[in-house]
């Protein structure tokens, strides 16, 4: 998200690197930048077992320092930005009046924070519910954030070709649906399988068009501190599930009801997408 904020457009950009039928795609490749929670997932138990619990610590710091020296060398501000004059409280107060920030960070928080909760919390779901072994339930959290960071892009796509509103309605569908399937605890192959993976494309695929979403109704001039609350609101959307999770488990002693919370905020997200998403979105192209 760094990049795709300094790379595409700040608050203090002029004139957008992108022309606005690739904003979408642009936004949507930046943002599968979070396909770094699969490596950490595919790796992490590795270096763990080889090299002791500091390791992917270690590592970690290294890649962040080479990320620094390399950023320094190449990357550069957008064309033709100019340095804002107001303070940052002024700025971000003018932000937050905006309605596009908050419909953007409700949408967010279900799809990103929807991906992050799971990428947390889903291992300890497929060991307790169904059984598996730790590593082999790593794996297939893997595979779930594969998958949700390869529909990232396709989202930001789609909604260059036919509108983010439709693709946020399509993919909250799916989630709704899908969560509302998996609270019932289906056998996992396939049924459970299908639900979880339908369920990660369209979490892709949404976070993708949320940031599609904004790049086109976000004054120019605000886009950058837009898609900063935007993307806060979406690392807190995947703190707060996990938690739920694990005090409904304690409690009853399932996960359904935990699920079905989700079908439920999925389906809400679905309303305000076609309705005040849609009537903000109409006043800059047609979604029709």
């Amino acid at each position: 998200m760094l990049v795709y904020a300094s790379a595409w457009v700040s608050e203090t950009v002029r004139v957008p690197v992108f022309a606005s039928h690739r904003r979408g795609l642009a936004v949507g490749i930046f943002g599968a930048g979070m396909g770094g929670t699969a490596i950490s997932a595919l790796t992490t138990v590795g270096l763990v077992e080889s090299g002791g619990p500091a390791t992917p610590f270690v590592i970690t710091a290294i890649a962040l320092a080479l990320y620094a020296i390399v950023s320094w060398l190449v990357l550069r501000d957008a064309p033709g930005r100019s340095v804002a004059e107001r303070s940052l409280i002024a700025r971000l107060a003018a932000t937050v009046r905006l309605p596009i920030t908050w419909q953007a960070c409700l949408l967010y928080a279900v799809a990103f924070g929807g991906y992050v909760a799971f990428s947390v919390y889903l291992p300890a779901y497929l060991q307790t519910g169904y059984g598996l072994e730790q590593a082999d339930a790593a794996y297939r959290m893997a595979g779930f954030v594969v998958l949700a960071v390869l529909m990232r892009p396709l989202g930001g796509w789609l909604s260059d070709r036919v509108g983010p509103v439709r693709v946020l309605a399509g993919v909250f569908v799916v989630v709704a649906v899908m969560a509302a399937v998996q609270a019932l605890t289906p056998v996992l192959m396939p049924v459970g399988t299908v639900a979880f993976l339908s369920m990660a494309a369209a979490l892709g695929a949404g976070s993708g068009a949320t940031f599609a979403l904004v790049a086109l109704v976000a004054p120019a001039d605000k886009v950058g501190s837009v898609t900063g609350l935007v993307g806060a609101a979406g690392g807190l959307g995947g703190f707060v599930p996990p938690l739920v999770m694990g005090f409904i488990y304690g409690r009853l002693g399932s996960y359904g009801l935990g699920l079905g919370l989700l079908a439920l905020t999925a389906a809400l997200a679905v309303v305000l997408t076609l309705t005040a998403v849609r009537a903000l979105a109409s006043q800059h192209v047609s979604v029709d």
